[in-house]
């Protein structure tokens, strides 16, 4: 039996240290529990008394090592990240980069694998980048480029992150067929199984299916009986399981889904377990047993209680089951699971809020600068001050020429919208359109009552409430989100979302033209004073609507009424 000691993208990047020390003390400690399953707590006697030594002997490499250990046995996962902490500390008395740039990036595996805080592990994984990104060991590079793509793929960047994924497939199954140390095989293996999984993910998201289903059957096939890969097999079951949902083969996707099931729980990966539950409702309500689909839809949301995490492709599971509730007049259900789409939708937006930009910022530009930076010392000095001068001066004449348009482009754009709102400021409300014709045989009194109240909804400003949604509103209304939705789009000509944000931007406008107190305003105090929740949410939907970016409007009207000024003088 290969040693569990060496477990999946969180073991250590390094040649095995008990390679160097066949017989010292450290590795008669590591025999005794390298065998042991992981997360069993029976090892931390021995790995205490490792710890202990290394500290005596202010050997910080193997302190590092038993603190890693810890991070591996311990059964709690708040003791995980402990142990990480403390391995962070110990890699840094080492002072060796990379040790330190694994501790980071064991610490991310930490709160990516066994708590799905994907803030938290982001912001491990961007620290061990700093200090790994000139490393010489390819087996650590190619683990923070793997969650690195992780990331990506959660965002929804499947092309980058498959970009990514391919790179790890290539390295990983280079390995594997390289003259190493049984554990480094089985380290690399495990490697190259998981980017395959994950590259899965991403070409089904992609809609290229068939590159899925036959990276699918590589995986299952490269897998084989291998008990110590029983859970990436899972994970290909959970693929095979989803595709064969898609084709509509619904018993053979509840079959596949269910073999996966065991291994999943085992390797206490709650969020793939979420998947595997919601597609076998979903091949359920395929079948039209809506009681088992429920039955596996309620599963999923009680691992979202345990866990408060979700990804975002289970959503819909939330949306099938208020769908059913509603249908059987279950007025509560309906109202819990309402709620419960609510806080899911929160989480993914506050994860994608923060994630995306951080990712953009300090991984993707970092790396196309140190790439940048490479490309110039390849140069001479001589090439590069001209190659660099005429690029200054190429980019310099380009930015003359764009400022220039630009700067027609926007004056003339304030002329038509301000033309707009001195003619006819309702006009320039052009969400407000409602049309009287009745439409797809909804009821006229009902519908005339929802306009009226819209109406008043408009007249009293209320759409200025931050975190206004089609369910509160048609809460206040007295109606349903389908119900409102409906009538939106066919008396107002737009969906709710465009609704909205007409409304809130032609109140803005008329603000700005109409008082210059406004003027003064930031963009983001702009953006609270209409209900918009971020600045640059605003300033695109302000783009979108006027034409015209609010800032290069401000800064319009204010010379604008300095001219009025002057010239009155």
């Amino acid at each position: 039996m290969i040693k569990k000691l060496v477990f999946t993208l969180s073991v250590t990047f390094f040649k095995l240290i008990f390679s160097q020390e066949v017989y010292s003390d450290y590795y008669k400690l590591r025999v005794g529990y390298e065998n042991l399953e992981e997360n069993n707590s029976k090892a931390f006697p021995l790995i205490q008394l490792y710890i202990d030594k290394a500290k005596k002997e202010k050997n910080y490499e193997k302190l590092f090592q038993g603190y890693k250990d810890g991070i591996f046995y311990a059964s709690l996962n708040d003791e995980k990240v402990k142990y990480a902490d403390s391995a962070i500390w110990a890699a840094k008395l080492s002072e060796n980069k990379d040790l330190i740039g694994t501790a980071y990036l064991d610490k991310g595996v930490v709160y990516y694998y066994h708590f799905k805080k994907y803030q938290y592990a982001l912001n491990e994984y961007l620290i061990a980048y700093q200090y790994s990104k000139n490393t010489k060991n390819d087996f650590l590079k190619y683990q923070n480029l793997y969650h690195i793509g992780v990331v990506k793929s959660y965002l929804g960047y499947y092309e980058e992150a498959l970009s990514l994924f391919k790179n790890c497939i290539a390295y990983y199954h280079s390995k594997t067929k390289a003259d190493l140390h049984p554990n480094e095989i089985y380290n690399n293996k495990k490697g190259y199984l998981n980017s395959v999984h994950q590259a899965i993910i991403c070409y089904r998201n992609l809609g290229q299916f068939k590159k899925a289903d036959s990276l699918i059957r590589i995986g299952l096939s490269d897998v084989g009986t291998d008990n110590n890969y029983n859970q990436e097999k899972g994970y290909f079951l959970i693929c095979k399981g989803i595709s064969d949902y898609q084709k509509k083969q619904y018993s053979p996707a509840i079959n596949y889904l269910n073999q996966s099931v065991s291994s999943i729980k085992i390797g206490r990966d709650f969020a793939w377990l979420s998947v595997g539950y919601f597609y076998i409702g979903k091949s359920y309500l395929g079948l039209k047993n809506d009681l088992e689909s429920v039955l596996y839809f309620t599963k999923v949301d009680s691992i979202f209680q345990k866990h408060q995490f979700v990804l975002p492709e289970l959503r819909e599971n939330y949306e099938l089951l208020i769908r059913y509730y509603k249908q059987k007049n279950d007025e509560r259900k309906q109202l819990y699971f309402t709620g419960q789409l609510l806080k899911v939708d929160s989480i993914i937006s506050k994860d994608f809020v923060y994630l995306s930009p951080k990712i953009h910022k300090e991984y993707d530009t970092t790396m196309l600068l140190d790439e940048k930076n490479k490309l110039e010392k390849a140069n001479s000095r001589g090439e590069y001050m001209i190659i660099g001068l005429l690029f200054l001066a190429i980019i310099l004449i380009i930015l003359l020429i764009i400022r220039y348009r630009m700067g027609k482009d926007i004056q003339q754009k304030y002329k038509v919208l301000e033309e707009k709102f001195v003619m006819d400021q309702e006009e320039a409300e052009k969400s407000i359109l409602i049309s009287n014709e009745k439409k797809s045989g909804l009821d006229e009194n009902k519908v005339e009552e929802l306009l009226g109240k819209l109406r008043m909804f408009e007249d009293k400003k209320e759409f200025i409430q931050k975190g206004l949604t089609i369910n509160k509103l048609a809460i206040q209304l007295g109606t349903n989100s389908n119900y409102l939705s409906q009538v939106i789009n066919e008396y107002k000509g737009v969906n709710f979302n465009k609704y909205l944000s007409e409304l809130r931007i032609n109140y803005i406008t008329v603000l700005l033209f109409e008082n210059k107190e406004y003027l003064k305003y930031s963009i983001e105090s702009l953006a609270k004073e209409c209900g918009i929740a971020s600045r640059q949410n605003f300033s695109d939907l302000f783009y979108e609507i006027n034409g015209i970016r609010p800032t290069d409007f401000i800064k319009k009207r204010k010379q604008e009424m300095d001219n009025k000024i002057a010239y009155e003088h």
